[in-house]
């Protein structure tokens, strides 16, 4: 760090001085050392050197101003909410992130290159005899949060990742960063390598707008080296699945949008057509503790799921999704993991352990029993297997149902739930023709959604079970169904299926599929959540296939789906095969 003497004031105006006297291609030479020639050239052309950062601790917002204008800077809007550096503080002290106020100013310098840069300070006042006195003390000495800062020119993906590998040859090592909501940014950081000449350990990345995606592998090789921080991270995941449950059971989101239409008028700064709510409105509105709700809005702002500004709080895109009216709404879900899923997982060591159900330990019985038993219950579990319909987009354009519609073909739904899919093929194909096979209480739901939205008359609905699969239809559909149960009663399912299906007939199944290289996937967490809570499994596709086989059925081909989901087109081999099990 560059030469520190007393106080805030005189850190601040070396600050300043630093600024106005470097370049992009200077300073990214003292930076990594080695990077010359055209390498320097397409880096300097692809980042510029924006500002440099640090952290003061002013006892007030007087006392802050009066440090800036020591140092001839003007700051022209007051502090935005800094999530990173009060989430990197709140690590490094083991304090609660809501106790740390950082924000963060940007005032403007006219460097000797005519350039216009900034400094950006970020604040965190410390008022006199508080106990944040050893904070201060310790990162005045410190100085983790100084850094010097690029901001990217286009920020396209490919071009992110080419810099952090660049960053990363010679020799700078990922340090974190984050997503910022209250600017719409987003932060790589990185170690400067230890023969570095600026004066500065730390270097940033800033990139306009939401580049997470990009950022995971970054802050996944940061993690490789905090081991600790990562385990944490891990074991604190339970309080993100019931922060969001917790949202939704008190209706915050759908308050948070009421409210926000409401003032809509009064607001000619909203953005997105809708204002922020204060907290004690919102509060008020629920029925909650307003300084216990300002906690989990913090939190779940941290995640993204609402943002915060000096005006208050207003819901993401992804809150949005936690509205009971929002399309495509996941609220029925975000009530069914914080609810009896999150406590059928605290038995996963019992499933693990002896091959049992931990479902059936908790509740006493299976899941698809427990669920009927409770028409609330039952009713929430469909909507929450509706709520991941995104899976579903593409496949009415699936080639199959494309030939059927044609013929003016029959689709049978077996297990078809609340219609939901059902539902989006009638609709894109006009000529086709549904059968629903389900449970008596779900086909009475099904039949209230469907004719709700025209289709009751080229739809008919059967109360039954697998053995009851009609025959004679041109295609069959297994959504979701298969990974419900353990193998044996997979084949019996098939065979149902298989004796049903004529030699022309087709069967389409949607799953999530394992992938055969070990890859991250949906897929794979999802085989967890179906050992513990049903006995069923994910499954990999030759897996599939040989269940396929075993019931007189061949895997024809298999297309993606969104949020890791796979349709697997399947025919008959031959003849069908009763099978001993049947």
């Amino acid at each position: 760090m560059i030469t520190t003497l007393s106080g805030d004031t005189s850190r601040l105006r070396a600050t300043v001085d630093f600024v106005k006297e470097q370049d992009t291609a200077t300073l990214l030479r003292l930076l990594l050392p080695g990077l010359d020639g055209p390498e320097l050239r397409a880096l300097a052309e692809r980042c510029g050197f924006s500002h440099a950062a640090l952290l003061v601790f002013p006892p007030d917002e007087a006392a802050l101003d009066a440090t800036l204008a020591d140092c001839g800077l003007v700051a022209d809007a007051p502090p935005r909410p800094s999530v990173i550096v009060r989430e990197r503080l709140a690590v490094r002290h083991k304090r609660s992130a809501a106790e740390l106020d950082v924000g963060i100013l940007r005032p403007a310098v006219v460097c000797r290159d005519g350039a216009r840069r900034w400094v950006e300070v970020f604040t965190l006042t410390v008022p006199p005899a508080s106990d944040l006195d050893t904070v201060a003390a310790y990162e005045r000495e410190r100085q983790h949060e100084a850094h010097v800062a690029f901001e990217v020119e286009t920020p396209d993906p490919l071009v992110l990742r080419g810099l952090c590998a660049a960053f990363g040859r010679y020799g700078a090592v990922p340090d974190g960063g984050g997503y910022n909501p209250h600017e719409n940014g987003t932060v790589f950081y990185f170690t400067a390598p230890a023969d570095a000449k600026a004066g500065y350990r730390r270097v940033e990345l800033y990139v306009p707008g939401d580049h997470r995606d990009v950022l995971a592998a970054h802050l996944d090789e940061h993690r490789a080296r905090q081991p600790a921080e990562t385990l944490l991270r891990l074991l604190t995941g339970a309080w993100t699945t019931q922060a969001l449950a917790a949202f939704v059971r008190l209706d915050v989101a759908d308050a948070m949008d009421r409210n926000a239409m409401d003032g809509n008028a009064m607001d000619g700064n909203a953005m997105d057509g809708k204002r922020a709510v204060g907290v004690a409105e919102l509060a008020r509105d629920v029925g909650a503790s307003a300084p216990n709700l300002a906690t989990l809005l913090r939190y779940l702002a941290m995640l993204g799921v609402v943002s915060e500004d000096r005006d208050g709080f207003r819901l993401t895109d992804t809150g949005t999704l936690l509205r009971a009216d929002a399309e495509g709404s996941m609220r029925a879900l975000a009530l069914m993991y914080g609810g009896p899923f999150y406590e059928s997982f605290a038995g996963l060591d019992h499933t693990v352990r002896t091959g049992q159900v931990a479902f059936e330990q908790r509740f006493g019985e299976n899941h698809f029993d427990h669920f009927a038993r409770d028409p609330e219950l039952a009713e929430l579990f469909d909507r929450s297997m509706a709520a991941g319909s995104r899976m579903f987009d593409p496949l009415p354009a699936h080639p199959v149902l494309t030939a059927a519609a044609a013929e003016g073909a029959t689709v049978v739904d077996i297990a078809g739930g609340n219609g939901e899919l059902l539902g989006r093929i009638l609709s894109a194909h006009p000529r086709l023709h549904g059968v629903l096979l389900e449970r008596p209480h779900t086909v009475e739901t099904a039949r209230r959604l469907l004719g709700a939205a025209g289709h009751t008359e080229r739809c008919t609905f059967r109360a039954g079970d697998f053995a009851d699969v009609p025959a004679g239809a041109d295609v069959y559909v297994l959504s979701r169904v298969l990974h419900d149960w353990d193998d044996d009663r997979c084949r019996e399912i098939l065979r149902h299926c298989a004796r049903a299906m004529t030699d022309t007939a087709d069967l389409l199944v949607v799953e999530r599929v394992l992938p055969a290289d070990g890859s991250a996937s949906l897929a794979t967490a999802w085989d967890l959540h179906m050992m513990c809570n049903v006995g069923g499994r994910e499954r990999r596709a030759d897996h599939y296939a040989r269940l396929f086989a075993d019931a007189g059925l061949t895997l024809v081909d298999r297309t993606p789906l969104p949020l890791d989901g796979s349709v697997l087109h399947v025919r008959r081999t031959g003849p069908a095969d009763t099978g001993s099990k049947v």
